[in-house]
């Protein structure tokens, strides 16, 4: 699959440890089903592409697998995919090492259903455990489905990152995905948009599927979709794997600036 070539980010430098990781909502994505692409997404606000957020520490030896804890509900679990092996997580391992020569092992901790604040203390045990070198959050779906209070929802992602960052394991989001499924509009973007406020305010990278599908026009972003209209299709996850997987392999070796450190960067 040929790779989209875009305007460079900005990164920090890369040794041992994979620094300046810049994952944001404007990032361009491909289509891909196998080895094909298709139409290109388009890119979300210009607000997002200048979020700066950083993500650092990640060990980038050559010689074992980078591994990555996919966490969150059912758009992790994979629920609208054809067979688990087309959820994302299975996808982002195989887009890393056939096209990025990355080995990584991902792994899926996605539950249908669940609420953020449940997550939050799956989270935490996983960080505690000490194995992640890399997570990706999946959250505010349901949250903003089920009407939770908007102020909780908000310390919960909150206080997710700022365990990560305590056990210094870097994290991005992944917001909710466009749909039509939702009995308040309004809510649910607002939702979008705290997880959007989140990445700006903390400098945590967040990949807003809400505004490159809403973007893209309402048939495309639905052609995303599997048939309930809410969850995503085989298509929509091999999408967001690739966007995933281009942006860890350009932090890992395109672009790089030796000595350069973001906002975001820990030492």
């Amino acid at each position: 699959m040929q790779k989209h070539v875009r305007p460079a980010l900005r990164h920090g430098s890369f040794g041992s440890r994979l620094a300046g990781l810049a994952l944001v909502a404007g990032a361009s994505l491909l289509f891909g089903a196998g080895s094909a692409c298709a139409d290109e997404c388009p890119a979300a606000p210009a607000e997002f592409d200048a979020n700066s957020a950083k993500l650092a520490s990640l060990d980038s030896g050559a010689d074992r697998k980078l591994e990555i804890l996919a966490i969150g509900s059912s758009s992790t679990a994979g629920i609208g995919a054809s067979t688990p092996s087309h959820a994302y997580p299975a996808l982002l391992a195989d887009e890393l090492g056939r096209e990025d020569k990355i080995a990584a092992q991902v792994r899926n901790a996605g539950v249908g259903g669940e609420l953020a604040a449940t997550t939050l203390q799956r989270l935490k045990a996983a960080l505690k455990s000490g194995w992640p070198e890399l997570v990706i959050w999946q959250v505010g779906t349901n949250d903003a489905l089920v009407g939770v209070d908007e102020a909780l929802f908000r310390a919960t992602v909150e206080s997710g990152i700022a365990a990560a960052r305590a056990a210094k394991v870097p994290l991005m989001l992944v917001g909710p995905q466009f749909t039509l499924k939702t009995p308040d509009v309004e809510r649910y973007e607002r939702f979008v948009g705290i997880v959007n406020e989140i990445g700006e305010k903390l400098r945590v990278p967040v990949l807003s599927r809400y505004a490159m599908m809403k973007q893209w026009g309402m048939k495309k972003a639905l052609a995303l979709l599997s048939g309930d209209g809410l969850h995503m299709n085989d298509l929509g996850y091999r999408c967001l794997a690739h966007a995933l997987a281009e942006e860890i392999e350009h932090a890992a070796g395109g672009g790089a600036q030796a000595g350069a450190k973001g906002p975001g960067d820990r030492s």
